[in-house]
């Protein structure tokens, strides 16, 4: 079985049990999952019961699909990911936004956990992501392209959204947030950068970085689908504070902000399927 008929087995399963047609998907990253709970008519299905979806082992990631409606718009959330740094190939990295794809959304919006390198971030902010850096060192699309997914060399010239953007800036300032945006970089991990490293990034153009979100996005364009990003910055990167990193104050700082992360999603959902 090639890598499209499991994606559509997955997705015949999940229409199977639940009839939504969704037209706007949700990843959520580190600690901000439960923005889940507030889906209306929801229907929750764990990853473990979806055909070829991986375990998830890192805190702070639930490992569901929730499909239901958020103002009253059809949506899909993944509530939470796996990484390639716990061990997953890269094409099961990305086979859920795979599926999402093929259910039906236009829409995707990619959230995250990440370190804040720009000068103007502060841990608490939600970041949109105005462009990405990749240096992971892998592309998702190496190997052989199957047109049923997308064209061999998908362009990536404006991979989030200008218009999603511009919806998610003025949803924040509508609930009294200060708009904020930069560029996100992914590196694999699981270690935590260096100082230097991150003098590295900054000297690149890296407002922040993190260890997902990019593989997704690329896969998102492949597919044709249209892309909005949002990280939250939860710690300030290594050499910028003097304090160790370590995912405890990830999870802490995405708890602190949740009533905002959850207020600016409610308000930017209803949008990304329009």
């Amino acid at each position: 079985m090639d890598q499209y008929d499991r994606i559509m087995e997955a997705v015949e399963f999940i229409r199977r049990r639940s009839p939504l047609a969704p037209r706007a998907g949700v990843v959520l990253g580190s600690g901000l999952g439960e923005f889940a709970g507030r889906v209306a008519d929801a229907v929750a299905i764990p990853y473990a019961e979806i055909p070829h979806f991986r375990k998830v082992s890192v805190a702070g990631h639930a490992g569901r699909l929730v499909l239901g409606t958020v103002g009253g718009a059809p949506v899909a959330v993944l509530q939470g990911r796996y990484h390639y740094y716990e061990g997953h190939a890269i094409e099961d990295v990305v086979f859920p936004v795979r599926v999402l794809g093929k259910l039906g959304i236009s829409g995707l919006l990619l959230t995250n956990a990440a370190g804040g390198i720009g000068k103007a971030l502060r841990p608490g902010d939600l970041m949109v992501i105005r462009d990405h850096i990749n240096l992971m060192g892998l592309n998702p699309l190496r190997g052989a392209n199957d047109e049923r997914l997308g064209p061999r060399f998908p362009d990536m010239s404006a991979v989030y959204d200008p218009a999603f953007q511009e919806v998610i800036a003025s949803s924040q300032a509508a609930i009294g947030l200060r708009p904020k945006q930069g560029v996100y970089l992914a590196l694999s991990g699981p270690s935590y950068e260096t100082p230097a490293e991150i003098r590295m990034l900054a000297a690149l153009g890296a407002d922040a970085v993190g260890m997902s979100t990019v593989p997704e996005a690329i896969c998102a364009r492949h597919l044709g689908l249209r892309v909005a990003g949002i990280s939250c910055i939860t710690n300030l990167a290594a050499g910028i504070s003097a304090k160790p990193l370590s995912h405890q104050e990830v999870t802490e700082t995405a708890e602190r902000v949740k009533n905002d992360f959850i207020k600016l999603l409610q308000m930017v959902i209803p949008k990304l399927g329009e």
